[in-house]
């Protein structure tokens, strides 16, 4: 396998691995007649409850990682997909089930290995990765046939209900990619520390959750698996 086409293919398994890769391309939708920006609370809904809080993108940070399989898997790599640019609000009342959040990902800010959060997830990620196969990758993830990212310049994370447990909330979240929102369950810990709300979370998500087809190469023997590791860590702080 030349060193052109085993580029071309670990690009193909990474963007097929994000959250929005897939093997086939979903119906067009309308563009947006807007860029994407940071939302206020009033533009979102009237009835979120309790204080609102901003999301701090620059504490903040949003991870994926993506895993090779099939028999030849070993001519692609792992991947951490990470992005440190999530906005939006949390809504803090004192009934902690009234609590609500949305959160927007703008796609073209997603970083592909950067070498330290691969250090981070241990030996199954300690693989180099060349800047040539990052650099494709990511114009492939943002190309229509994937996230297309011009006409779909961001995800949305937006709880719909949350239920207490022992250490922090499950939340139902409807996750919206490429227009199209899929019920996701994520089990969230959280803290106030001031008026800081600090939040983490991590699960195991499979494409297929969302209605996406993992994408493989020659009968499977070259694929994505379908399951990725998600991990959210996310700090919200009130405004003045």
């Amino acid at each position: 396998m030349s060193a052109a086409y085993r580029n071309q293919v670990v690009a193909a398994l990474l963007v097929a691995g994000l959250l929005a890769g897939c093997a086939s391309r979903p119906p067009r939708e309308p563009a947006p007649t807007a860029p994407a920006s940071t939302p206020a609370p009033a533009d979102i809904t009237a009835a979120r409850q309790g204080r609102a809080l901003k999301v701090i993108p620059e504490e903040s940070l949003l991870t994926v990682l993506v895993f090779r399989g099939g028999p030849l898997g070993k001519a692609g790599h792992n991947h951490v997909i990470a992005s440190h640019e999530m906005n939006g609000f949390a809504w803090v009342p004192e009934d902690i089930s009234l609590a609500s959040f949305e959160v927007h990902v703008p796609v073209g800010s997603f970083t592909i290995d950067e070498p330290a959060l691969r250090a981070q997830e241990g030996p199954d990620f300690s693989a180099d990765v060349p800047d040539s196969a990052r650099e494709g990758t990511k114009k492939n993830m943002l190309s229509e046939p994937m996230l297309d990212g011009q006409r779909f310049p961001e995800m949305v994370l937006r709880s719909t209900h949350l239920e207490p447990v022992a250490g922090g909330v499950v939340a139902q979240v409807d996750v919206t990619v490429r227009g199209q929102a899929r019920p996701v369950t994520v089990p969230l810990r959280y803290e106030m520390k001031g008026d800081a709300l600090l939040v983490k979370g991590e699960l195991s998500l499979k494409q297929t959750d969302l209605g996406l087809t993992p994408f493989s190469l020659l009968g499977g023997a070259l694929r994505v698996e379908d399951e990725m590791r998600v991990k959210v860590s996310l700090v919200a702080r009130g405004g003045e």
